[in-house]
């Protein structure tokens, strides 16, 4: 009987023993899947911040490119208008200066006039005053009449002027006509 139960507690403890080898098997290879599974996992996160670091790097190169751009176009805005503002203003200038002359030289065309109707009219006095002459059947004009006569004609001339000094300062006041842009020429094929 004890021999019996010799191989039974043999068979007992080499069960055991297989069991504790199989358990260690187990837990080895559980060690080993979570080895791998934290592997693959730390892996997995180094693929994401890389990623996620390309996909940064890209976003703020393309903000870069795109206020460089902006800026570039706000510099041409700025210079265009700069330079629209410049040519209105020189357009302006060489208007009034146009106004000016012509006003200038309206003056003195009306004061050639204004002259030389005096003139005529101290040449009809000094006529009228000369003995020479035979007496006309009409009664003739008194200086004071003539004089009076010149006067009128110098106050309607002067008034001419402003008038039209007036209106060709509004006619600069207007804003300079746009330029068309040129259509390009269609090549006809032949």
């Amino acid at each position: 009987m004890m021999g019996e139960e010799k191989s039974v507690l043999t068979k007992i403890s080499d069960a055991m023993g297989a069991a504790m080898d199989k358990a260690q098997d187990v837990g080895v290879s559980l060690i080993r899947k979570t080895e791998n599974a934290a592997a693959e996992a730390k892996r997995g996160a180094g693929k994401v911040r890389t990623t996620v670091k390309k996909k940064a790097r890209v976003a703020s190169a393309s903000v870069k490119r795109k206020g460089k751009a902006g800026e570039a176009t706000a510099r041409k805005t700025y210079a265009n208008a700069k330079r629209t503002v410049t040519r209105k203003a020189r357009t302006v200038e060489t208007d009034a200066q146009k106004v000016l002359g012509k006003a200038k030289r309206a003056i003195r065309r009306k004061v050639k006039t204004a002259a030389a109707g005096a003139k005529k009219v101290a040449a009809r006095v000094e006529g009228a005053m000369s003995p020479k002459k035979p007496m006309a059947r009409r009664k003739p004009a008194t200086a004071k009449s003539i004089v009076k006569k010149g006067v009128v004609k110098a106050k309607t001339t002067a008034r001419k002027v402003s008038a039209s000094v007036s209106k060709a300062a509004k006619g600069t006041a207007r804003t300079p006509a746009k330029k068309t842009a040129k259509r390009p020429i269609k090549k006809s094929r032949g």
